[in-house]
């Protein structure tokens, strides 16, 4: 399936980015337009997120799939293919299958592995939540507290929020997301790959989404990797420390 691509920059050498769960590729616009100055741009929408279509499987594989088959229609390939969590997962898996599209590769804050499930509370909040009479994004605000505490995440998850004429309604497909959350949080089995091409994890000093016990996972599917903390980050590295998070980014790409 060939994803929604946002372009920044006319010239330069090509980059893909991608966002994480209950993202879009508009997470990365502050970001894709400095990085416009030297590159070429893409970012990408997941399947079942943004302006994607509806699909009714999210599995890692068929997410890689996307993303090659997205890159090659662009003609631009092979890429700095750069991945936020989800996005980072999918990002990894593409560089193992289909190593001829990615040039270099960037996971932002994540790792190789299985994590415990997370985020199923955000889904059924989402899909719970009454959108029958809002008029008012804060409705929907008041709708999560319970679920979602912290202001910053629950403005995250309202960027899904499509608020006209028409009424209220989500973005993402939320059914097939919430049922694939499992899949998400976990890893493929991908035995016997490697990916030979420049490697960079950038995580965030706050975060405990890659660890040191993580390494050895890593560089055996990575045997070129490089690490760059960012330390007054959390999990949304590139949100919150923009600047940081381009200064280790940017001397990596070509």
């Amino acid at each position: 399936m060939k994803l929604p691509v946002t372009s920044y920059g006319s010239s330069g050498t090509p980059v893909v980015v991608m966002h994480g769960l209950f993202g879009s590729g508009r997470n990365w616009m502050t970001a894709a337009r400095r990085l416009a100055d030297r590159h070429r741009v893409f970012a990408f929408d997941l399947r079942n997120h943004g302006t994607s279509p509806h699909t009714d499987t999210m599995s890692y594989p068929e997410m890689a799939e996307d993303v090659r088959e997205t890159i090659e229609s662009l003609g631009v390939g092979p890429v700095a293919l750069v991945g936020h969590s989800m996005g980072g997962k999918t990002a990894m898996l593409t560089a193992l299958q289909y190593p001829q599209v990615v040039e270099r590769l960037v996971v932002v804050d994540a790792a190789p592995v299985a994590y415990p499930p997370a985020f199923v509370e955000y889904a059924q909040a989402m899909r719970n939540a009454d959108l029958s009479s809002i008029t008012r994004r804060a409705e929907v605000d008041a709708q999560l507290v319970a679920a979602v505490p912290t202001a910053g995440t629950r403005a995250f998850l309202l960027q899904n929020l499509i608020l006209d004429s028409d009424g209220a309604r989500w973005r993402p497909n939320l059914p097939v997301i919430e049922a694939a959350l499992p899949a998400i949080s976990g890893w493929p089995a991908v035995e016997g790959l490697s990916y030979d091409g420049p490697t960079l994890f950038i995580y965030g000093g706050k975060s405990d989404y890659v660890e040191q016990d993580h390494r050895a996972t890593i560089a055996s599917y990575f045997p070129h990797v490089q690490y760059a903390e960012v330390p007054e980050a959390g999990h949304w590295v590139h949100a919150e420390r923009l600047d940081d998070f381009l200064a280790a980014l940017t001397p990596f790409l070509p």
